[in-house]
């Protein structure tokens, strides 16, 4: 079932369909869901944000033809084929990684550098069979997929988004689509956890300014920038103690700005058609910068939920927006 969380601002007119994800995390299940959209939606172009890697790896013991794993607050014992397969579909589903191996390739994962090396292995084969499925679902139907990583993703999946024809890498980069031009980068402003792709405020700014100086003069501007712009309704997160745990005060937990300040001065002095945000899974809403429309979908990848915006693009602007979610 869809929800729709924003009427649309006008009648539906002749124009380029575009859906936006985001921080999906790993989730399987959000993947299929978001090629699914191009058809659900009659969406021509889909472009998937930041931050796809899941971020945690399950081991499963294999013993004697029998499987066994802890998942969650659930322990699975002697599990035959088709209870692994139930098992491993459903930590796919939530966005996590499986490894199946003796115990005596479990115990190995003891070793930090190996275990940093199978978890790679395992995510850059999950974003792999991804691209497959996508060249198996979109090929030969003149629809457009982007995808980008995010701030959270290692630069070891840089290479398996690239090299396919119809899984487009957007990172860094002016792409001409329908028209318009999109600029897209998964690079943030510092967070706490000193993830792969951060810069500092200055730098991030002219990594935006350097793809949209490549933009065509006459062409109208789409800006997909993975933080929200700073001091909006978009980046409002829980505020973390020194602890990294969220603050809590009279009235519940403490909410704080954590979007970009680069990205918001970019808006304010670019004005794009319309910028398309995540990084913030709390920050799900629309507000606009000037005349630009600035979306966050937001995230809830953990219960397989796709968090997504349609947006209707049409002479030079955004004819129409809504925040869906299924």
């Amino acid at each position: 079932m869809v929800k729709s969380l924003f009427r649309r601002q006008a009648p539906r007119k002749a124009g380029t369909r575009l859906f936006f994800a985001t921080d999906i995390h790993g989730s399987e299940q959000c993947f299929r869901k978001f090629l699914n959209a191009a058809k659900f939606y009659d969406a021509s172009l889909l472009v998937l944000g930041g931050d796809i890697l899941g971020k945690l790896l399950i081991p499963i013991l294999e013993s004697n033809g029998t499987y066994s794993a802890t998942y969650g607050e659930n322990a699975h014992r002697d599990l035959t084929e088709s209870g692994l397969a139930e098992l491993t579909q459903a930590i796919r589903n939530s966005g996590h990684y499986y490894y199946v191996g003796t115990q005596e390739e479990l115990n190995a994962l003891a070793d930090e550098a190996h275990r940093d090396r199978i978890f790679r292995r395992v995510a850059c084969e999950s974003v792999a069979s991804w691209v497959a499925l996508a060249e198996e679902r979109l090929g030969g139907t003149g629809r457009r997929c982007f995808m980008a990583p995010g701030n959270d993703d290692f630069f070891d999946v840089d290479e398996v988004l690239q090299g396919s024809d119809v899984v487009e890498f957007a990172e860094g980069r002016c792409i001409a689509v329908d028209g318009y031009d999109m600029i897209t980068t998964g690079y943030s402003n510092p967070t706490p956890w000193d993830t792969d792709r951060e810069l500092p405020e200055p730098e991030l700014k002219a990594r935006i300014d350097q793809m949209a100086d490549e933009a065509r003069p006459d062409a109208p501007l789409i800006a997909v920038l993975h933080p929200p712009p700073r001091d909006t309704s978009i980046d409002q997160a829980p505020e973390l103690d020194d602890e990294l745990g969220m603050s809590v005060g009279a009235g519940g937990i403490q909410m704080a700005s954590v979007g970009s300040a680069a990205v918001r001065q970019f808006i304010e002095e670019r004005q794009p058609v319309i910028s398309l945000h995540g990084h913030v899974h709390e920050g799900k809403g629309v507000v606009r910068i000037g005349n630009t429309i600035c979306i966050n979908p937001g995230s809830e990848y953990t219960e397989g939920v796709l968090s997504g915006a349609i947006v209707e693009l049409g002479e030079g602007e955004v004819i129409s927006h809504q925040l869906v979610a299924g």
